[in-house]
């Protein structure tokens, strides 16, 4: 999945933006069940990209006036 801009996440409405945040933490999950049994990830640049994505959509979130 692409790592998400700002302006794009402010275009989405409050459902797309948690239907995104539960896809990007499902594949962070996949990434650091990965990590656990010993594998290496394919891009480790791209856990801390999904990391701060879901840290911006959460903010942009919060912004709309939704609580946790």
């Amino acid at each position: 999945m692409a790592i998400l801009r700002t302006d794009e996440i402010r275009d989405m409405d409050v459902s797309e933006i948690d239907t995104k945040i539960d896809e990007l933490r499902q594949e962070l999950l996949k990434i650091n069940t990965t990590i656990a049994s010993g594998g290496a990830p394919e891009n480790p640049g791209k856990i801390k990209a999904i990391r701060r994505t879901i840290a911006r959509m959460k903010t942009i979130r919060a912004e709309k006036g939704v609580k946790a």
